[in-house]
């Protein structure tokens, strides 16, 4: 947490440099354009938190490079040095569509900048920011891995036990071998609700399983959860009550690990299924009447 109130507190800093330079502004354009750049910074700072809940690249990504190469276009003369952050936008971690479109502006932002320039300033600032560019570019594109991994492991919700879809994959085959070993009853539960009740009903469903079980967000609509019982006897009633009382629920699967197939395959199922709510072999529960 320590790291993100840095991160807050950087944020802020950094938009004061365009709120102040607002008075000074040479037209009502480039006014606008400065009073963006700092709300859009004090804005990041204001939502930047330690949770994955909203997507941090698309579209709240795209904003400051189109505000900053409106800048050099509209402004070149007067802002020649903000050339330079295109340095530090090139390096955060973006898909690879967004790093096209950076480096095209980039490009295009040092063609106007250098029009400007005297011939040899023009040239320094060429070799100097190009290989830049391509060096955050390529580390980028190394890191790229690595953040996915990281997003794997990290919970979506600040203290609850929510994982991104990439982490079930796993879980399901070490709970299927802890099953057939320790002879315990493990079901994968999967529910469909609304877009925009996806976050309460994953709370609720983090309420109310277990605090060794976890829960999945597999998509912008569909949650998953390991229930994990000493017998299906036990888990009948569990998964009973966890159906009746979770609100929103547009339907639901429940499948014993012995018999689930690949996750793909459970998904759609869900998705073509008629009856709100099935259980397959290997459970017994009354949402299958």
């Amino acid at each position: 947490m320590y790291k993100v109130s840095l991160l807050r507190l950087n944020l802020l800093l950094a938009a004061l440099l365009p709120a102040l330079m607002v008075p000074y502004a040479h037209d009502h354009s480039e006014a606008m354009l400065l009073g963006l750049t700092a709300a859009w910074l004090a804005i990041s700072a204001g939502l930047v938190e330690f949770s994955h809940r909203r997507p941090p690249l698309i579209p709240w990504q795209l904003l400051p490079s189109l505000l900053l190469g409106a800048l050099l276009w509209s402004s070149a003369d007067r802002y020649p040095y903000w050339l330079w952050a295109w340095a530090a936008l090139i390096i955060l971690p973006q898909p690879t569509w967004m790093a096209v479109l950076n480096l095209m502006l980039a490009t295009l932002s040092l063609a106007w900048v250098a029009r400007q320039l005297p011939i040899e300033q023009a040239m320094m600032t060429g070799l100097v920011l190009i290989p830049m560019l391509v060096l955050g570019l390529v580390r980028t594109r190394r890191l790229t891995p690595l953040f996915a991994q990281a997003r794997g492991r990290v919970s979506l919700v600040p203290g609850e036990r929510l994982w991104p879809r990439a982490r079930l994959a796993g879980d399901l085959a070490r709970e299927e071998g802890r099953a057939q070993r320790d002879g315990t009853h493990t079901e994968l539960v999967l529910v469909r609700t609304r877009r925009r009740h996806l976050w309460s009903v994953a709370q609720q469903l983090c309420e109310m399983t277990r605090g060794f079980e976890h829960c999945y967000r597999l998509d912008k609509r569909t949650l998953g959860a390991l229930l994990i019982s000493r017998d299906a006897t036990q888990a009948e009633p569990r998964r009973r009550r966890l159906l009746e009382h979770l609100s929103e629920v547009e339907r639901a699967r429940v499948v014993a690990l012995p018999h689930a197939r690949s996750l793909a395959e459970e998904l759609r199922a869900l998705e073509r299924q008629q009856p709100p709510f099935i259980s397959t072999p290997g459970t017994t529960t009354n949402a299958d009447a």
